[in-house]
């Protein structure tokens, strides 16, 4: 019986099981890689092979992926890569699907997620909201429908029994990331732009548009109970870094006493909220890790649930190194142990106390950096992974090869992970490194910071690419990430 921080620690420093992270990079589980047995198959070589418990086969740069499925369907396909995984052995994805799920049990490996169909089932917005109903939690006023036209929307959003939603309207279609499938609708002509992508949507998320700033945070639901970690701001639409208004770019933790942004009652409610959800989600089957994204309105200060990601999420690294800072178990190593077989007990309230309280929280950011430009590039040159400084001209120099957060000495160094290579081509959103940070990037205010500024210029500067006219190349587009928060 694993009892103690300790006990579990030393379970999974000795684990000897085979536990395979199949992603685009190993950026979801980056500081994880203590853990024994733990190695990743990727089709980034973030680390140009300096990462031992990092594989990628070496014709993976050339490959044109559509999204995380099909790079996962290439890594299991790939014959290097079936020639490292043992049968037997655990398999972590980010997004997968039924095709990806059954070629890893071919393989012998047992997927370490709730099934891809139940996934897929609550992904959708529209589901995420009617549990959120059942479960007591609130949403920004809205009204679940179909509108094939203008006027459907219209009346939708008018027949409430109640006051209808007003003449600004968002629209969330059920899948996909907020970055590119919610739509901010005042006028018909709005409603025109992107009228076939909602009518062969099917039943939509028809909203009030609010002015809001966004909070995310983890749960894991597991035998003992749901497990919260702690509440997070997100980094949204900032120019700088995505081209998308409503695209993810990074989250902040930090403690209670280092800003009031999300005061007390916000965090309860959001604690209450995580908990609420993932005892809906055990009726249905589910177990492991999710993220819940919030939208905080500005004119109330009410808080309401953005949307749900049944799986680890880009808020992980976040979650990870508050809790090894806090002296804790992390969430992952919860949802982890729940398919390995081991008997463990946790102190469910006492567990998600600490993260109420929010007095034992160091302050971490991360930012997610794409390529802003409006036209396709083929990069010439980028720079390494590992550990930079920013100088005080605003440049960044490189330090030293790192391959975790816990090597960062103090606020003016950075762990900067790339996501592309030389010779491959960034399009508009193509995602091209991300880096994490001590302390925050934001102000209260939810605006970029002096440094996190910097930081986006002085990185940007360090890579060059030429320009190519898409007649005459192939364009080898990065997936994405897929977690975004709602717009």
């Amino acid at each position: 019986m694993l009892k103690t921080l300790k006990d579990i620690d030393q379970f999974f420093v000795r684990n000897q099981t085979p536990i395979y992270c199949i992603n685009t990079t190993m950026f979801n589980l980056i500081g994880a890689d203590w853990i024994g047995g733990l190695s990743f198959m990727n089709t980034i070589d973030s680390f140009s092979g300096l990462r031992p418990n990092v594989f990628v086969p070496p014709d993976a740069g050339g490959r044109n992926f559509t999204g995380f499925e099909s790079a996962n369907q290439y890594l299991l396909d790939h014959p290097a890569v079936v020639n490292r995984l043992k049968p037997g052995g655990k398999a972590l994805f980010l997004m997968f699907n039924r095709q990806n799920e059954s070629r890893a049990e071919q393989l012998g490996l047992q997927v370490c997620l709730p099934d891809a169909a139940l996934r897929t089932h609550l992904d959708s917005k529209v589901v995420t909201t009617r549990l959120a109903n059942r479960a007591g939690i609130a949403s920004v006023p809205n009204v679940l429908a179909k509108a094939a036209n203008y006027q459907e929307l219209r009346s939708a959003a008018r027949d409430l029994g109640r006051d209808d939603l007003g003449g600004d309207l968002v629209v969330q279609l059920p899948y996909g990331d907020s970055g590119k499938t919610t739509f901010f609708i005042r006028q018909e002509s709005d409603f025109e732009a992107c009228a076939d992508r909602i009518a062969a949507a099917g039943e939509v998320k028809i909203m009030k548009r609010i002015r809001c700033r966004q909070a995310t945070i983890e749960g894991c639901v597991t035998r003992h109970g749901t497990l919260a970690g702690p509440l997070q701001t997100e980094l949204v639409g900032f120019g700088e870094l995505t081209p998308y208004g409503g695209g993810w770019c990074g989250n902040e933790v930090f403690a209670a006493s280092e800003s009031t942004v999300l005061a007390p009652a916000i965090r309860r409610q959001a604690q209450r909220a995580v908990i609420a959800l993932g005892e809906q989600l055990r009726c249905t089957g589910y177990r492991g890790c999710f993220g819940l994204d919030f939208l905080i309105d500005v004119e109330t200060g009410a808080l309401y649930l953005g949307e749900m990601n049944p799986r680890i999420t880009g808020a992980t690294p976040m979650t990870s190194l508050a809790a090894a800072d806090a002296g804790t178990v992390p969430l992952l190593l919860f949802h982890l142990l729940e398919w390995l077989g081991a008997d463990y007990t946790v102190d469910v309230e006492t567990y998600n106390r600490q993260w109420l309280e929010a007095e034992r929280l160091t302050s971490w950011s991360q930012m997610i950096m794409e390529h802003t430009g409006d036209h396709a590039e083929q990069v010439t040159s980028a720079p390494p992974s590992g550990i930079w400084r920013l100088e005080p001209g605003g440049e960044v120099t490189f330090q030293r090869t790192a391959f975790g957060p816990q090597s960062i000495s103090d606020e003016n160094e950075v762990l900067f992970l790339r996501t592309i290579d030389r010779g491959q081509t960034r399009t508009p959103g193509t995602c091209i490194g991300r880096l994490i940070a001590r302390g925050r990037l934001m102000t209260d205010e939810y605006q970029l910071n002096d440094r996190a500024r910097r930081l986006t210029r002085a990185f940007n500067a360090t890579f060059h690419a030429a320009s190519r006219s898409s007649t005459f190349f192939r364009s080898v587009p990065h997936p994405r990430h897929a977690d975004m928060a709602c717009g």
